[in-house]
């Protein structure tokens, strides 16, 4: 496998968990509002996309190969679990 293809295969899969962190900053954002000691938005994508990544390679080690489908439930549950924690949820 040659450089480009390596490049490839890793941002496909990394690509999930950059899309939902994506749309959970920016829903929360227009959801949330303005609320005091919320991280910036770059802060918020960088820590839920760390958490998607890390969701996704337990998933490709324990099951094997990647894609199934309970990776990516878990994948959505816990991005969706650390933007509440960073848009401070409990305090609603």
């Amino acid at each position: 496998m040659d450089l480009l293809a390596l490049l490839d295969h890793l941002l496909n899969f990394v690509a999930p968990a950059a899309f939902i962190a994506l749309v959970l900053v920016l829903v929360g954002r227009y959801l949330g509002g303005r609320r005091t000691g919320v991280p910036r938005w770059w802060v918020q994508w960088a820590t839920t996309f760390g958490a998607g990544v890390l969701v996704l390679v337990a998933g490709l080690v324990v099951c094997g190969r990647d894609g199934v489908m309970a990776t990516y439930a878990a994948l959505v549950a816990v991005c969706g679990t650390v933007q509440w924690l960073a848009m401070r949820g409990w305090r609603r």
